[in-house]
Parts: structure tokens; sequence; C-alpha cells
């Protein structure tokens, strides 16, 4: 029934150019999910106008971050009541990750396509109270990444784009964030040859 609704939201927000956009990456990354709707939304309204494909990647972006802050405000003031709304295994390993590297972690889970538990990193970040600085820099490279990528392919490939996010998207995204974990993994081995072998560690 959700996914009806949303659906069908969808559609009409779509009509909105723009702004629809902004309103869909909102209530996907606060209340209402929209799974792959938004994206494709995205890309259909990109390759209609190329020319506008980064104001559309941008709605998006912005729309998503305006609706993540939400939630993680939400929980940052009400966090009894989500603790126990939210799923307590999901909730520990989600933690882990944010109490080791916030930005990263913020970062990986913002760039993996459904049904990756984006909601739950984004309510356990307020809960944890992660530096807000952090938690909207790893959200505007994460969706910023992927709303650029998918409204430039919409832009420049169409519906050829379109087929290919409905079949390859959690390829994709995955790869996406394989590569950023291995980068953070390099540089926090870099970083700790680094300090081991300077003076000051000496």
């Amino acid at each position: 029934m959700l996914k009806s609704l949303s659906t069908k939201l969808g559609q009409v927000l779509v009509l909105y150019g723009g702004w629809g956009l902004f309103a869909m990456s909102f209530l996907d990354s606060s209340f209402i999910p929209f799974p792959v709707v938004n994206d494709l939304a995205l890309m259909v309204m990109a390759s209609k106008q190329p020319a506008r494909w980064p104001f559309y990647g941008l709605q998006s972006t912005l729309g998503s971050i305006c609706g993540a802050y939400l939630l993680y405000g939400i929980a940052r003031r009400g966090g009894t009541f989500f603790w126990r709304q939210t799923t307590p295994q999901a909730v520990t390993h989600v933690q882990g990750w944010l109490r080791r590297n916030d930005f990263v972690a913020i970062l990986v889970a913002s760039l993996l396509p459904p049904p990756a538990p984006l909601k739950v990193f984004i309510l356990t970040a307020g809960l944890l109270r992660v530096n807000a600085l952090h938690f909207g820099l790893a959200l505007l490279a994460g969706r910023g990444l992927r709303f650029a990528a998918e409204a430039w392919l919409g832009a420049h490939y169409g519906v050829r784009a379109q087929d290919y996010l409905r079949h390859n998207l959690g390829w994709a995204s995955l790869a996406t964030a394989v590569m950023v974990i291995g980068m953070a993994l390099l540089y926090r081995w870099w970083k700790r040859r680094f300090d081991g072998n300077s003076p000051q560690a000496a």
C-alpha cells in the first residue's frame, strides 16, 4: 500500500519540475520512501531537458539533505522514542560504523540504493549526536555524486539510461561504495604509517 502511494505521489510531484524532484527527495530521506522512483523521475526529466541536468541533480541532492536533516534533528531531540521504534540489531551495527568513522559511514549509506537502510543511519546519527557538519558534508558528497551521475546519464542517454538504472543501480552503487570504503581504509593505513614514522611519534 505504501509503495503504491509513493508511486502515485511521485507521478504527481514530477509535474512540478525541479521542485517536484526536491519534494520527492525530501520525503524519501525523511518520512515517505520512494524506492528508485525519485531516481527514475530525475533521469526522465533530465532526458526531456538535457541542458537542465545540473539543476535537476542539485534539486534532488538538496531535497535529500534537507529531509535527512529533519529526521536527524527529530532523532537528536527525541532519542528515547526512536530507540524504542528502531530495530535493536540494526542500530547496534550502525552504531559501530558511526563511532569508528561518521563521515565514511554516512557517505557509503547515502550512495547505496534501496533496500540499504539510509534512514537507520540518519536516525542513529541523530541519536548519537554525530557532528552535524560531518553529517551534512557526507550527504552532500554521497547524494550529490549519485544524483549528478543519474542526471548526466539521463541527459545523454535518455531511455537507455533508465533501462540501465532499473537493472544495474544496485551493482553500480555497490561498486562506488566499495571504492569509497577502500579509499577510506587506504587513507587510514597511510595515516597510521605516517604518524608512526613521524618525529613526534618517535
